[in-house]
């Protein structure tokens, strides 16, 4: 059943050949070994870092603690200012590399931080357009850009006339507006236009 070895160069030409398996099985191993842990540092790392993203999508909150409108004198809302805040444990909120997305009945645009707006008196900034919206400082220790603290006001400006084509929202209308904040978190609120606005200038949204 086995062969019989007599010859000792027989001998030593087997051993080596079983040497070389050997070592092969190991580089083999080795080199598996390797992968494997590379493999798992990038995961883990790759798992961090979404845990890190999430977290920050979940503790950053933008409130919306009031909104008004402000009317052409009959029946369109031309401009829409809301007044936000951060949550408390939020992060500083950074509004130059924010996003407002506002969407209406016929419009659907992203809005992005008017960065070429001159800086008013009280430090805060204002000019809004069709494809930017602008922000306005409420509180003396606020720069119109961020929120830092959470006693700290801020107003975003929507200038609805110039996305809506010249007119505006319509008296009875509804839009949608989206804040996206640096870290991908969104805040929703909704606008509602009273059907019917009065002598009113300015009218609650």
């Amino acid at each position: 059943m086995f062969e019989n070895l007599t010859d000792d160069d027989a001998r030593g030409q087997v051993g080596i050949g079983t040497l070389i398996v050997f070592i092969a099985m190991v580089l083999v191993a080795a080199i598996a070994a390797g992968v494997l842990i590379n493999t798992a540092g990038v995961l883990q790392s790759q798992a961090s870092n979404t845990g890190s993203e999430t977290q920050e999508e979940v503790a950053n909150q933008i409130d919306v603690v009031h909104a008004v409108g402000m009317t052409d004198g009959a029946d369109n809302v031309t401009s829409l200012n809301l007044t936000i805040k951060k949550s408390a444990g939020s992060n500083a909120i950074d509004m130059t590399s924010a996003t407002v997305q506002y969407t209406s009945n016929n419009e659907d645009i992203a809005l992005t931080f008017n960065e070429s707006a001159n800086a008013s008196v009280d430090g805060g900034l204002t000019d809004a357009n069709e494809t930017k919206f602008g922000t306005k400082s409420l509180t003396s220790n606020n720069d119109g850009e961020s929120l830092i603290e959470t006693s700290e006001r801020m107003e975003i400006h929507i200038d609805t006339k110039a996305i809506e084509s010249g007119n505006g929202l319509p008296s009875g209308s509804e839009a949608t507006i989206k804040i996206i904040d640096q870290s991908g978190a969104q805040y929703t609120y909704g606008v509602s236009v009273p059907s019917t606005f009065g002598d009113k200038s300015v009218v609650e949204v």
